[in-house]
């Protein structure tokens, strides 16, 4: 009983900081912080990373050995991306992102791992076959992705030429979230459903958020 106590209030805990996090950077800077709160866009991330690791949990070799994997791909598409132009279009990434290493930065990879683990125990959730719990979480990715690059240049994360996203930055986003969802159910990785879909909504709000403040406000 204590024990389960201890996870409740561990999890309440976690989900508590994300969204003060989360919620204090869209005060923050819709009253003009912007220069306060954007550059510590890194701080931010490292630390709901962190609270992923300590709630989902990754302890496990697995879901270590797992989120190397989806860190490691989701990183070599972005290298690709921005050396070659390959997959998702020609784009840069600006100074936000903290440190880089050959242009990308290291925590792209960290996002794309965290997106995969937490749209994969939302999917994982639903009473469906195994393919369309593949098709769900990347769907969710993609939902997710379509703020995020309108919002990205503006906070200087990374710019498209053009300074529009392509379709085929969608398309990409989509079949590489397919095929990491793909391995995520077929090693039949477990998380924790309610922080995964907290972390997920206090997101997809965030940039929403954003979204429309800077385009219709």
């Amino acid at each position: 009983m204590l024990d389960h106590h201890s996870k409740i209030n561990k999890q309440s805990s976690a989900i508590f900081v994300v969204w003060l996090f989360h919620l204090s950077a869209i005060i923050g800077v819709s009253l003009g912080y912007v220069d306060f709160f954007v550059p510590k866009t890194y701080l931010n991330l490292s630390l709901m990373f962190g609270l992923l690791c300590w709630i989902y949990p990754i302890l496990s070799f697995k879901k270590i050995v797992l989120t190397l994997v989806f860190f490691s791909v989701g990183f070599l598409v972005e290298y690709l991306g921005v050396h070659y132009g390959l997959l998702f279009g020609e784009y840069t990434y600006g100074e936000n992102l903290g440190f880089k290493f050959k242009g990308v930065p290291l925590l792209i990879g960290v996002n794309w791992a965290m997106l995969i683990l937490i749209t994969g125990a939302i999917s994982n959730a639903l009473k469906i076959p195994v393919f369309f719990k593949i098709i769900t979480g990347a769907t969710l990715m993609v939902l997710l992705d379509v703020p995020m690059e309108t919002v990205a240049p503006v906070f200087d994360y990374w710019t498209f030429a053009g300074n529009v996203a392509p379709l085929q930055n969608y398309v990409a986003w989509f079949i590489i979230a397919a095929f990491l969802h793909g391995i995520f159910q077929f090693t039949q990785l477990k998380g924790n459903l309610v922080f995964s879909k907290h972390l997920y909504v206090c997101q997809f709000i965030f940039f929403s958020y954003f979204y429309v403040y800077y385009h219709f406000l």
